[in-house]
């Protein structure tokens, strides 16, 4: 900044912690899932508007968008935060758990939306920017398909609330909290989604050579997936190939007539990409056949890999220095097999998507876990990053 305005540190938003919490914990109490966002949609959007800040609803369904614009710069900023919950049940015991049996905010995207009000809320009071912020709170990141993201863009995203660059934050299990990693280029995996159903004949348990059996079927594809990583694609390419879940049979005494798989895929290339889609359909197109039966395998590509651009990553982690000191900022993190819609922002715009450390031990709970939750020290710490990031961006 060219002039003597102060930037935002911790201590800045330290008064603020205890509000942040109170928000953070209701929006926890009250988990929505993808696309059913609608109590979080609508107290993000009252706290924006009652900090002045102009706001459009219904952006991809769900989503909210928070407009503030100061002075006469010409520069926009976009910063993300994810809102939707799992369909978990919850089992962490805590005062404010999850008040929805079967729903559960078991990745932290209260923590992310609370974080990104509170710089919406700082921002606004200290205006210590010119240029345009515009805050995009994204409904149904977890969906894995029909993604809030891309269902945003489709909306319009960047043409009606364009910006120069976008940024976005996950918490990070297994980093102290407080700590900040990015990555230059690839960060986080592509993620696909492929369904194998397959048929064979039903029949008595007793009278098995009458029947094909489509659980011996499903058993003999899963261990032949296994070897797709290991034998078909390159050891220095990062791959996985997973089946999360298989269902067949009522009854012990009888042979069920079909059986059903689902795999989450995970790759890095475009080319490791294609060649998992094509070995997953092969080996469960020719596994089914040998023991007589039919496999037809659905394939649905999902994310995207997240590519951050070097000079706004660059920048970003400039800006994590200065706030919390070079010794908890680490600027080449190890790629993460974990997928994020945030990559179709990426594809539409230069930007950087980083995380910040949840915990470690005991305290770094896996996301995804009925037990876990989001720090909340964490909420004044990326509540002013995202204050500092803006200021510095659009500095006067």
């Amino acid at each position: 900044m060219t002039d003597a305005s102060p930037l935002t540190e911790i201590a800045d938003l330290e008064p603020a912690a205890a509000s942040l919490r109170d928000i953070r914990h209701h929006i926890h109490h009250h988990p929505e899932l993808a696309y059913e966002e609608v109590a979080t949609a609508a107290l993000v959007a009252e706290k924006l508007e009652a900090w002045g800040w102009k706001v459009t609803r219904g952006v991809g369904k769900t989503g909210v968008v928070g407009t503030l614009k100061v002075g006469d710069g010409t520069r926009s900023i976009g910063l993300r935060a994810d809102m939707d919950a799992l369909p978990i049940v919850e089992q962490t015991g805590l005062p404010y758990a999850s008040g929805r049996h079967g729903r559960m905010h078991a990745c932290g995207h209260d923590g992310h939306t609370t974080m990104l009000l509170g710089a919406a809320q700082h921002l606004a009071k200290t205006r210590r920017f010119s240029g345009t912020v515009h805050l995009y709170f994204q409904p149904a990141e977890e969906s894995g398909i029909d993604s809030g993201a891309k269902k945003m863009i489709e909306d319009g995203l960047f043409e009606r609330f364009t910006c120069d660059a976008v940024f976005g934050v996950h918490n990070h299990p297994g980093a102290e909290p407080g700590k900040f990693l990015f990555r230059k280029g690839a960060f986080m995996a592509a993620g696909d989604k492929a369904t194998i159903t397959i048929e064979g004949v039903g029949g008595h348990a007793a009278r098995p050579h009458l029947a094909v059996d489509p659980i011996v079927i499903a058993s003999s594809i899963v261990m032949a997936l296994q070897t797709i990583v290991a034998r078909n694609v390159n050891p220095a390419q990062p791959a996985v190939v997973t089946v999360g879940t298989m269902h067949s049979g009522v009854a012990n005494n009888v042979i069920p007539s079909s059986a059903k798989l689902e795999l989450s895929v995970r790759s890095f290339s475009p080319e490791v990409r294609a060649l998992l889609k094509q070995r997953i359909t092969e080996l469960a197109e020719a596994q089914a056949a040998s023991y007589g039966g039919k496999a037809h395998v659905d394939y649905i590509e999902g994310y995207p890999v997240v590519v951050n651009t070097d000079a706004e990553t660059e920048f970003a982690i400039q800006v994590a220095r200065e706030l919390v000191g070079a010794e908890n900022v680490e600027p080449n993190a190890d790629i993460l097999m974990g997928s994020e819609d945030f990559a179709f922002m990426l594809e539409q715009r230069p930007g950087s998507f980083l995380r910040l450390g949840n915990g470690v031990g005991e305290d770094g709970c896996m996301v995804h876990n009925p037990h876990y939750d989001f720090n909340d020290r964490n909420l004044p710490i990326g509540a002013a990053y995202w204050a500092r990031l803006v200021e510095r961006y659009l500095g006067r």
